[in-house]
């Protein structure tokens, strides 16, 4: 049979082509490590964007307070047209007018003030370093913290991942069963209980498989929201859920570890020397403040005959009395005294932070070893009731009894697998190295 060339051909044709085309052109899943996960949400997460906010405005507040000691310069330029009222001023002679002028002249001058000594602005000055050190700090903190919410979102979602595949392969291994169970029947070896049997496994697996996409396809959005990139996003996890023996540190040398590499402990101590900082600028408030000043410039009427003109003046100022000062004081000794025990409270919190995570670690790894024994032996009970089956020994029972087994024992070890990571993500974090050594705590390449 020919095939004959028309128009309509050869538009079908071009349609199907174009088709291709864009098909072709569509991009793909971006694959996704745990890396670059991270690497996005650093980068697009509001808390770390907020956080990076907070230290410029304080290093701009360092800046300000920096500037009261540093010297102030200005200039003016003026130029002034009036007339006097003389007898306002007490000047009353006979014949003399009341009022003189106009009369004008013109006035440039350059101003300058350099504080000498000046205690309250010095430390002023040292506090703010000090808040901008602890907002670094909490911005490194900020960080920390998205790296292990990342960490925890990446790993829902290879945990859903995993389900999917696991649940996926017992429909394989229930439609492989409803095949030999109609075998059976047909040759005699089995009923239609039987049958029915490995059906309605076959169904409640199928479900289970939808159930298990949707927690996934969700587990997905949810990530995608919190790297800010746009719903519905192609996303592809690159890095399955596997077991990372991690050694566990001792907890004498772990602890002084942590508290030096914490980011959030550190800010505390920072932001405690800035109220120390503060409690010395109140102080100072009474010492004696000495600033030097002085102008020059030209005044005169006409811009011929202006000559230079200036002064230099020392001022000591001493404050006598300032009621404010006792309020001062009251309130930076309850804000340290509350800082003190937020610091006490945090160092208890990160112990008991890192006690958990050690305790966690070792117990997750011992339910992925007896989970993995659990899920050979499930295995081999699934094949041994297949064969009694197959050899007409038995009825299906067995064989939908070992099949609930085995998919307990896959659920099992994918939790175990599960809280191991999560485990050691933990550990990182209570060690304060959540950003620059998360990576010794996952699975090597």
């Amino acid at each position: 049979m020919k095939f004959r060339h028309t128009p309509l051909a050869s538009s079908l044709a071009l349609l199907l082509a174009c088709a291709t085309g864009v098909l072709a052109q569509q991009p793909g899943p971006q694959r996704l490590t745990l890396k670059d996960a991270i690497a996005l949400a650093l980068k697009n997460n509001l808390g770390v964007l907020v956080a990076g906010t907070r230290v410029d405005e304080v290093q701009g507040t360092r800046e300000r307070q920096l500037a009261q000691l540093l010297p102030h310069a200005s200039g003016d330029a003026l130029a002034n047209l009036q007339n006097r009222n003389l007898q306002a001023a007490g000047i009353i002679f006979p014949g003399l007018p009341v009022v003189v002028g106009p009369f004008s002249y013109y006035d440039f001058r350059l101003f300058a003030n350099q504080s000498l000594v000046d205690r309250q602005a010095y430390h002023a000055w040292k506090a703010s370093q000090s808040q901008e050190q602890a907002a670094k700090l909490d911005y490194q903190d900020t960080r920390d913290l998205v790296v292990r919410q990342t960490a925890s979102l990446y790993l829902q979602a290879q945990y859903a991942w995993a389900e999917v595949q696991a649940t996926e392969s017992r429909v394989v291994t229930s439609q492989a069963l409803e095949k030999l169970a109609r075998d059976q029947r047909a040759n005699g070896l089995a009923t239609g209980v039987d049958v029915l049997r490995a059906q309605v496994q076959l169904a409640r697996d199928q479900q289970n498989l939808l159930v298990a996409k949707d927690s996934y396809q969700t587990s997905l959005l949810e990530f995608e929201s919190f790297l800010g990139l746009k719903p519905g996003s192609l996303l592809e996890l690159a890095e399955q859920l596997q077991f990372h023996r991690v050694p566990l540190p001792g907890l004498d040398q772990a602890l002084p570890l942590a508290l030096r590499a914490r980011s959030d402990y550190r800010s505390l101590a920072a932001q405690r020397q800035m109220l120390i900082e503060q409690q010395k600028s109140s102080h100072a408030r009474y010492y004696p403040k000495f600033s030097l000043g002085g102008d020059y410039g030209a005044l005169g009427r006409n811009f011929g005959t202006m000559p230079g003109i200036g002064e230099i003046q020392g001022t000591l100022s001493i404050t006598l009395f300032d009621r404010d000062r006792n309020g001062e004081r009251r309130e930076l000794e309850s804000r340290l005294e509350r800082l003190n025990r937020q610091t006490e409270d945090l160092a208890r919190g990160i112990e008991e932070e890192l006690r958990k995570a050690m305790l966690d670690l070792d117990s997750t790894e011992q339910q992925v070893k007896v989970t993995d024994a659990a899920l050979v032996l499930a295995q081999q009970e699934l094949k041994l009731a297949e064969d009694r089956f197959r050899n007409g020994v038995g009825d299906n029972i067995e064989v939908i009894t070992a099949q609930d087994a085995l998919a307990a024992a896959q659920d099992d070890r994918i939790a175990a697998l599960a809280r191991h990571a999560d485990a050691r993500m933990a550990l990182a974090r209570a060690l304060g190295a959540s950003e620059k050594g998360y990576e010794q705590y996952l699975p090597q390449p």
